[in-house]
């Protein structure tokens, strides 16, 4: 057993408070968010179940985490009600919406720019 698995195995929570399993070493019943959404589900107000880590080069603390959930105690994902549809289409519409020209761009304004890309470098537009 390499010391990175030993490290991240702790089944029983002794060291890091709760269950952690190596990468892809997780036991069946457990789910990370992801997961449980591509189920249609959601945790549901349940408290993290159990981790998995894995090394990483890119993170502070050398170790990345993923919180895993029971399945079980997931619930289904709440439906979409046509207040949320219609507040969901008001605020994309506000993305698309340039605040300078008052035209719908097509695509969401970049907040680097401010503004559509035909506001934000006109001497551009007219050589074309």
């Amino acid at each position: 057993m390499s010391p990175t698995f030993g490290k991240c195995y702790d089944p029983t929570g002794a060291t890091h408070g709760i269950p952690t399993f190596p990468w892809k070493f997780a036991p069946d019943g457990y789910a990370t968010r992801r997961q449980l959404r591509a189920r249609g589900l959601r945790p549901g107000g349940q408290a993290v179940a159990a981790q998995i880590m894995r090394r990483s080069r890119r993170r502070k603390a050398g170790v990345a985490v993923a919180f895993l959930y029971r399945i079980e105690l997931a619930k289904p994902v709440r439906p979409m009600t046509p207040g949320r549809a219609a507040a969901l289409a008001k605020a994309m519409t506000a993305r698309r919406t340039c605040p300078q020209c008052r035209t719908d761009a097509g695509y969401c304004i970049p907040t680097s720019l401010g503004t559509c890309v035909a506001c934000a470098y006109p001497e551009e537009q007219c050589a074309a």
